[in-house]
């Protein structure tokens, strides 16, 4: 009977009758370009991108396009320039374009026509098996006053969201000069302030397109570790995730999740729990707290477009957000000051943000994809779990693992490596713990836990 219980979040790797268990992507130790990948990022260039996004004046999404130095299309070229540099840097592997179209008036924060446009860069994978599947993330570029179709006034927006931008270009700099087996996107996308109208053009068309978006990453608000409530804190960055899936309807679906009690196990939280572990190997001194919701309330993000595309997404924001410095004119009042400032962002929270982002997409991008077809075996009463599955496409797998956990419990406490099998009987019962199982290969990278679906076969 396995009695041994194992919390991968903050204990890296470890074993169970002596079966080596480890945290998420890695062998054990991690991955050594992925380490070097954490420490290559650079607070400086972050500082600098920040720095001359705010000095565009105003980013919103209705601001002149005429100037090189102030407003919106000013913003975009020098991203893509930025992206440009990048993508020679690399080899001419990294993939630059911009992604437009015309957003007519909506009666809301959209006034008038008005080309929305996304920067996107990607890095394809190097595994033909695997360079189908995509993992994205994304910063959005443009910014916003008080009165949210004032088009002229100072919007600096030096961490909503200058501060996402730069963590993306700063990934995008560090991660572009390795080769990964999946493909990653590096995007800065726009008009988020309006209505997400940039991302979610982005996820319509990778839908309409077919395309395998694994995981989605965006980082909004991550620049400033001091809230309103007073606390500094600069080690912790908050990670939102759905958990039933926006795009789950069906009366089938509702009786299956209810049957099996996978509310706490979409794809988008295992995601999160991914990205938790990678942190933990990854970047020490720094964590990530949990929030099973997708959003803040009366807030949104980017990654609401992929969810509502049924992709797996996530949102980094920073522990404490102060209220002063976003979405407000610049101004001083009652001794306060008002207004998202540069002088209100901490550069070196900032860099800790990207490295954990950084961590967890090249864990992703390297791993093998999830076993396929995961199912739980329910065709009889028993005391104990039936899991099978079918193989991942990727030339160096190495096997499978089986992770569980109490029903109570956020995290996997427990993981079991059981070789390259596609069969196993646990003996646990599933009526008491939950269960999933994960990819490794011949480098021990883990994939992102699959969950398993009842079947009577």
């Amino acid at each position: 009977m396995w009695t041994t219980r194992f919390k991968l979040a903050g204990a890296g790797f470890g074993t169970v009758a002596g079966l080596l268990i480890c945290g998420a992507g890695c062998a054990p130790g991690g991955d050594p370009e992925i380490h070097e990948i954490v420490q290559e990022i650079s607070e400086d260039r972050i500082r600098r991108d920040v720095e001359k996004l705010v000095s565009f004046g105003t980013r919103h999404t209705l601001s002149r396009t005429d100037s090189e130095t102030r407003g919106i299309g000013a913003a975009r070229r020098w991203i893509k320039a930025q992206f440009d540099d990048i993508a020679a840097a690399s080899g001419g592997r990294l993939n630059v374009v911009y992604q437009s179209y015309v957003q007519p008036p909506d009666g809301r924060r959209i006034t008038r026509d008005v080309e929305i446009v996304n920067v996107i860069a990607t890095l394809p994978g190097n595994d033909p098996a695997a360079a189908q599947r995509v993992y994205a993330v994304s910063g959005h570029y443009d910014s916003i006053c008080s009165d949210p179709i004032d088009a002229e006034c100072d919007a600096p927006g030096a961490n909503d969201d200058a501060s996402g931008v730069a963590a993306v270009l700063e990934m995008a700099r560090v991660m572009s000069k390795r080769r990964f087996d999946a493909t990653i996107v590096f995007a800065a996308v726009a008009g988020e302030e309006q209505g997400l109208f940039g991302s979610r053009y982005m996820a319509r068309r990778y839908r309409e397109k077919g395309v395998d978006i694994a995981g989605m990453f965006t980082n909004d608000i991550v620049g400033n570790s001091l809230g309103g409530n007073g606390v500094r804190d600069r080690s912790h960055v908050r990670v939102f995730s759905e958990g039933v899936p926006v795009t789950e309807s069906t009366e089938e679906q509702k009786r299956e999740r209810l049957a099996t009690g996978n509310e706490n196990d979409s794809p988008s939280r295992q995601l999160a729990r991914y990205v938790d572990e990678a942190c933990d190997r990854y970047v020490p001194g720094f964590d990530v707290t949990l929030i099973w919701r997708r959003d803040r309330f009366l807030r949104g993000g980017d990654h609401t477009a992929f969810s509502e595309q049924g992709y797996p997404a996530i949102r980094f924001t920073e522990a404490n957000e102060d209220y002063r410095h976003q979405h407000q004119n610049v101004r001083m009042e009652n001794g306060v000051q008002y207004g998202d400032l540069i002088e209100f962002v901490d550069f070196g929270y900032i860099a800790k943000v990207a490295q954990t982002n950084a961590a967890a997409l090249a864990s992703l991008a390297r791993a093998p994809a999830p076993p396929a077809n995961l199912r739980v075996i329910t065709a009889k009463l028993e005391n104990t779990t039936t899991l099978k599955w079918e193989k991942p496409p990727e030339r160096d797998l190495a096997g499978f693992e089986i992770v569980w956990r109490e029903t109570t419990s956020p995290v996997w406490q427990n993981a079991q490596s059981v070789g390259l099998v596609t069969e196993f009987e646990h003996p646990l019962s599933k009526d008491n713990f939950l269960f999933g199982v994960r990819s490794v290969d011949t480098s021990g990278h883990r994939s992102v836990v699959a969950w398993p679906r009842p079947a009577n076969e």
